[in-house]
């Protein structure tokens, strides 16, 4: 393994999938921020707006689709469209794998200021039977939510004849990752989606536990029937300077946007991933795994906008940085159908030994950051 670098702007470590670095110690994340500050987005909005012109609805019917889980970035969304650009979004949502009672409140809360939702529920005892493969093979509970996120939309879309779909951000251009087209930051590029964000098709989670008819809505329409459709899925953020500091500021403004009492586990803030009480394993196995835990993802994003201090980074990092996800615990044990003792067990199994040494029942990180 090669020796891990530390962004010399936003503390990113190398070890983060896809992410690469430059001769200068920047990652590609704060490159792209670089080119970011040099767009003019008043002729990006104009686009954007030209884009909605061309698609809005003259009958009553959605003219357009968001993905949305009830956070803050996709909500932020879909109430612009709404309010601000005057289009017909209808908000499309895939279950949370343990929903929160706070995710519920903020969709609900967003729905009665005036927006249609459909929320699809799948299978749930294959659900949890394929978080729980998840977890024990690759150490992510959620990969078959993932796709569940990025099919559904074109599944509704297709059924409904709606051509436009807009999805929050780019996240291998924004968060740094391995971009596969020029202009993959503005459309969303299916090819990239499977080998980034998936890596994996439905069809080999087939078992004798689960069956063809029970990932029918995982697995991802055939192009050319998307093709047909003259479906096209932009991102919001090649329109709009993506800064997700600035979209929770946006639904708290402009709607009842719940926030947790207290900061979440693993990190400094309040405000963010508060949907799937699955999220705080997810995040943890993140830590084990690549070395880098919530605080580090978050304090990263906020130091890149300025938002936040590298030295505040810093300390909050070494605060909160790979906390143990106790929130929700018992919740999420029952879910994955493990005692405390088993969940420690997968954990260690999938514990990256270039990056982690443990001495009793203490990690020790392989590379500072700093």
């Amino acid at each position: 393994m090669e020796k891990i670098k530390i962004c010399e702007k936003c503390l990113m470590p190398s070890s983060r999938p896809r992410v690469l670095f430059n001769e200068d110690g920047i990652c590609n994340s704060c490159i792209y921020l670089e080119k970011k500050n040099k767009i003019d987005w008043n002729l990006r909005e104009k686009e954007f707006v030209e884009i909605c012109n061309m698609n809005r609805s003259k009958n009553g019917n959605y003219d357009c689709i968001v993905p949305w889980s009830g956070g803050k970035d996709s909500s932020s969304i879909a109430h612009k469209l709404k309010f601000k650009y005057n289009m017909n979004p209808l908000l499309v949502t895939f279950s949370p794998l343990i929903p929160s009672n706070i995710g519920d409140l903020n969709r609900k809360s967003l729905i009665n200021c005036g927006l249609d939702s459909y929320f699809f529920s799948p299978d749930g005892r294959v659900s949890r039977y394929l978080s729980r493969r998840f977890f024990e093979e690759r150490g992510n509970p959620k990969v078959h939510w993932d796709a569940g996120i990025n099919a559904l939309p074109m599944h509704v879309a297709i059924e409904k004849n709606i051509k436009l779909i807009f999805y929050a951000e780019h996240g291998e251009s924004e968060y740094g990752g391995n971009v596969i087209k020029e202009d993959s930051d503005r459309i969303r590029d299916l090819e990239e989606v499977l080998e980034n964000q998936i890596g994996d098709v439905p069809e080999n989670w087939i078992d004798d536990y689960v069956s063809l008819n029970d990932i029918n809505m995982y697995k991802y329409p055939e192009v050319d029937r998307i093709s047909e459709k003259k479906i096209t899925a932009y991102y919001f953020s090649y329109f709009f300077k993506w800064d997700v500091y600035e979209n929770f500021n946006y639904c708290k403004k402009n709607f009842d946007f719940r926030t947790s009492k207290e900061r979440i586990s693993g990190t400094f803030q309040n405000y963010d991933s508060m949907d799937d009480h699955i999220d705080h394993l997810y995040y943890y196995m993140q830590f084990i795994k690549f070395g880098f835990g919530r605080c580090l993802r978050d304090a990263s994003r906020l130091v890149q906008n300025n938002h936040m201090s590298r030295e505040d980074a810093l300390n909050y990092i070494k605060k909160y940085d790979g906390e143990f996800p106790n929130d929700h615990l018992d919740k999420v044990l029952n879910f994955l159908n493990l005692d405390l003792i088993k969940l420690n067990q997968i954990i260690e199994l999938h514990r990256n030994k270039e990056i982690w040494t443990k001495k009793g029942n203490e990690l020790f990180r392989t590379f500072s950051i700093k």
